[in-house]
């Protein structure tokens, strides 16, 4: 009986097992990258695997005969594949990339992968080689067509001020924290008013970026009201290769970007590399005498295992980058000025201004202001990834960064062009006669027709140090339709916040020269009123030492049911933090007696400290659905309560009292809206609204001289908006794309405090927010074949106030851009692609703002207008290698 039973065993695992057959392969994309997590589907039925980190699948069925297997991913077209099941082994699949924008996968703010199409918020993304064509000059130039943001690049590489769907701000990343892989580059915004651009620059390293707005980015990791900007860096094992790209541009721009991927070791190595980084020198787009220098270096090394990988990847930056500010144009044409060598004048930092020194109590301090914006230092990083199980993940994310960091800048418009005889006249009433010669210049007097200008120079000291994480078990339920996040983010801030002022005078002129002025007074004695350019050593104007930390718990589910999808989710978090504020003392340091007491006396720190802390906890709460309507339309709509912690060092202590009245923003918004994908077209368009409550602002103004805190305001905002994208393609190589966005908002509450005379008063209710206009589009044509490629687009912003005061409007803006390039075909799969671009391409001389330092009485239209013009005209040709 038991032989029987046996046979009877063994006979059924034979014809179980002849049953069975595998079908194994590998997906890659166009360029032989593997493609992690692709779908492979046995046709008309249910089974079916997912590739691994190399591509590679392995699918056990029971069917005979010839098969259709359907291979799909996000981002890529679906492919069917006829196998007959006698020989089904060593597959090899490709799959190529759609050509719906949509389609895209999205990374940031989720646990899980999905198409912008199927996401319920808000997403826009750009892939490297596209910010590569475009030569950009700063993120302005990257986000700018963006909808539902006003990005101002005017000032050159950094500090990038972005202005997202009418939320108030006086620009940078005040809303929207810039993140590199998942994580910020400065987890908290407002200790020392640095943007986040200034710790880094986009590299080709980057797969991308992604700008994910409203919806869930409240949520998870660092979190953030308006969204979230994430570059994506490339691995070793989905990025392999190597990528030089050589870029000129006219006014004095040379400039190398490298990337080497690949693995390290064997073959069959599961530890892989990559390596990116730049070195470039840049006398424009405005040539100071300064130039724009430096280099940047990041890589990654990834080592993957069973369950999961491991990355550490670090950046090292050294790099300076000029800054440009407003400057005095003409009254009513704001045309530039002509200075007094007949040239239209650009900007007026002056490169004389190398290595400006002077005494202070603390010994010889010596400015930076020829380094512009510079940053040194870098960041470390961890991110782990592993599976418990087959439905529980853990990933962990850690970061220390270190930046010693001076933003150095000359405050345009502190003073207006003026005849150096009336300027004498002005500021020696009566005297006996004056004698004037330019810094360097040998004694040749300067003629008292030629005009001369005051600045204020600013140097900022502001080294950073940062620590930050994140956690997240992430779990998917058994049938699949749950995936539940819970999650923690940690992170501690130091900063400083030291400032040193003086005032210049200087011819007006591009690069203008130092002017040295004595004059006898009215009663005969001889007074030096400026040396070496200097006219005012101000000296030390702040002292501040700040810290602060973040604790967050997050808790997400992102559900998938048939039709439907939601995303619930709910954030708590505490802010703690310490502001140490210095107190300051005028010393006479010089005892010439012909100097003026601005040049003999200066200010430094006393030695004393008042201190102050914040403490504050606030929720968030999201909620999110979408509807697929139909295979090509999607609708949805989400709403959130989020927070937003205002800026430290907006509360400057007061003696005697530590703890401060500290709260938190509040910020709902709401949103609702189509996407669309078919193989032609594709688009979304959108309504929305935000309203923010309790918001804190500081105004600075230049107050006899001096670059100072002049008013502190109690800001509540509303906006009503409406954002459209399409991309229509005519055929496989040629398409069109645009944005639109038109956003309504107003200024519903207003209390001004003004901290010189401590008066509060309720001004610009009901107008419009400062340098936000109301329209904004982009427009695009794009051909690229993979060989010959071309581009032109346009950016529109509209008209926009100066100032809340709603009394100066600036002009709309529009730039073109055009570009074009040719990829010839090497040996071995390798290439070489030569381009050209065109920045600002019929030399706009719009403004980007007006004088933002005009204080709370704003500012005035006469003889003069203070504004800040577009970047100039600019010629880029680049040379790309992939080998």
């Amino acid at each position: 009986m038991q032989k029987s039973i046996f046979k009877v065993l063994a006979l059924f695992v034979g014809v179980f097992t002849y049953a069975q057959t595998n079908i194994t392969g590998n997906v890659s994309d166009t360029s032989g990258v593997p493609v992690l997590g692709a779908n492979v589907v046995i046709e008309g039925t249910t089974e079916g695997t997912t590739t691994d980190f190399d591509g590679n699948f392995t699918l056990t069925t029971s069917k005979t005969g010839t098969q259709t297997l359907v291979f799909s991913f996000i981002g890529f077209e679906t492919k069917k594949v006829s196998v007959d099941m006698t020989n089904a082994n060593n597959l090899k699949v490709v799959l190529a990339e759609s050509g719906q924008q949509l389609d895209e996968v999205v990374i940031t703010a989720s646990s899980t992968f999905r198409s912008q199409k199927q996401a319920p918020l808000s997403i826009s993304s750009k892939k490297m080689a596209e910010i590569t064509k475009l030569s950009a000059n700063s993120q302005a130039d990257i986000l700018r067509d963006v909808p539902g943001i006003t990005a101002e690049g005017g000032g050159g590489e950094t500090a990038t001020n972005l202005f997202v769907r009418g939320l108030p701000s006086g620009g940078q990343y005040v809303f929207n924290p810039l993140q590199y892989d998942g994580m910020p580059l400065m987890s908290t915004f407002g200790l020392n008013s640095s943007a986040h651009d200034v710790y880094a620059r986009p590299d080709i390293g980057f797969k991308g970026v992604e700008f994910v707005r409203g919806g869930a980015a409240v949520l998870y990791g660092a979190g953030s009201v308006a969204g979230i900007i994430n570059y994506t860096s490339k691995t070793g094992d989905t990025n392999p290769g190597n990528i030089i790209n050589m870029e000129y541009g006219t006014r004095g721009r040379l400039k190398t970007d490298f990337y080497s991927g690949g693995k390290l070791g064997e073959e069959n190595s599961n530890t892989f590399y990559a390596l990116t980084g730049f070195i470039r020198k840049d006398d424009g787009p405005i040539d100071t005498g300064l130039p724009t220098k430096g280099a940047q270096l990041r890589g990654n090394i990834k080592k993957k295992f069973d369950k999961g990988s491991f990355t550490i990847s670090g950046q090292f930056i050294n790099d300076n980058a000029q800054f440009y500010l407003p400057l005095p144009l003409a009254g009513g044409s704001r045309e530039r000025l002509a200075g007094n060598d007949g040239e239209d004048v650009e900007q007026l930092l002056s490169g004389d201004l190398a290595n400006t020194s002077f005494l202070t109590p603390g010994g010889v301090y010596n400015s930076p202001i020829e380094d512009g914006v510079s940053t040194q230092g870098g960041y470390v990083m961890g991110d782990f990834n592993y599976f418990l199980t087959e439905d529980l993940k853990f990933t962990s994310k850690i970061k220390y960064a270190n930046y010693k960091h001076n933003f150095a800048l000359y405050v345009g418009g502190s003073g207006n062009p003026i005849a150096l005889n009336e300027y004498i006249a002005n500021v020696a009433p009566g005297n006996q006669g004056f004698f004037a010669i330019y810094q360097g210049g040998g004694d040749t007097q300067i003629n008292g027709g030629d005009l001369v200008v005051e600045n204020l120079h600013v140097d900022r000291l502001r080294p950073m140090t940062d620590y930050s994480g994140e956690a997240n078990l992430i779990l998917k339920s058994k049938d699949r339709k749950h995936t539940f996040t819970l999650g923690t983010f940690l992170s501690r801030t130091e900063a400083e916040d030291v400032n040193y002022q003086y005032r210049v005078l200087s011819e007006f002129n591009n690069n203008p020269r130092l002017v040295n002025l004595s004059y006898t007074d009215a009663t005969g004695t001889d007074v030096t009123y400026a040396t070496g350019g200097l006219y005012d050593r101000i000296g030390m104007t702040a002292n501040r030492f700040l810290s602060q930390n973040r604790t967050a718990v997050y808790l997400t589910d992102e559900m998938v049911l048939d039709r439907w999808r939601f995303d619930v989710g709910v954030r708590v978090e505490n802010t703690k933090g310490t502001f140490q504020n210095g107190g300051l003392q005028d010393f006479q340091v010089y005892e010439d007696a012909s100097l003026t007491t601005a040049l003999n006396t200066i200010r430094f720190a006393d030695g004393s400290f008042t201190t102050a802390e914040i403490d504050a906890t606030d929720w968030a709460v999201s909620l999110a659905g979408l509807y697929e309507l139909t295979e090509a339309t999607n609708l949805y709509a989400n709403f959130s309560r989020g927070f937003f912690f205002p800026q430290q060092r907006g509360f400057v202590p007061t003696p005697g009292i530590r703890e401060t009245n500290y709260n938190a923003e509040s910020i709902i918004q709401f949103e609702a809206g189509a996407k669309f994908g078919t193989a032609k077209f594709s688009g979304s368009l959108a309504g929305y609204y935000v309203g923010l409550s309790d918001r804190i602002r500081i105004d600075q103004a230049i107050s006899n001289g001096e670059l100072v805190d002049q008013a502190r305001t109690e800001q509540n905002t509303s906006t009503i908006g409406l954002e459209a994208t399409w991309k229509y393609r005519f055929t496989d190589a040629l398409s069109f794309s645009g944005t639109a966005t038109y956003q309504d908002h107003e200024i519903t509450k207003n209390i001004q405090q003004n901290l010189v005379t401590g008066e509060s008063t309720t001004v610009n209710e009901g107008n419009e927010l400062q340098r936000q206009p109301n329209f904004l589009g982009s427009a695009g044509l794009n051909y690229d074949d993979r060989k010959f490629d071309a581009n032109f687009t346009l950016n529109h912003t509209g008209a926009k106030f100066t100032s809340d005061i709603n009394d100066i409007e600036l002009d709309a803006i529009t730039l073109a851009r055009i570009g074009a390039g040719y990829t010839f075909a090497l040996e071995n799969e390798n290439s070489v692609r030569l381009g050209c671009s065109v920045f600002n391409l019929f030399d706009s001389q719009g403004l980007t703002e007006g004088n933002p330092r005009a204080g709370i009485a704003g500012q005035a239209e006469n003889e003069f207008f203070v504004g800040r013009p577009v970047l100039p005209r600019r010629l880029f040709l680049t040379a790309t290698f992939n080998f």
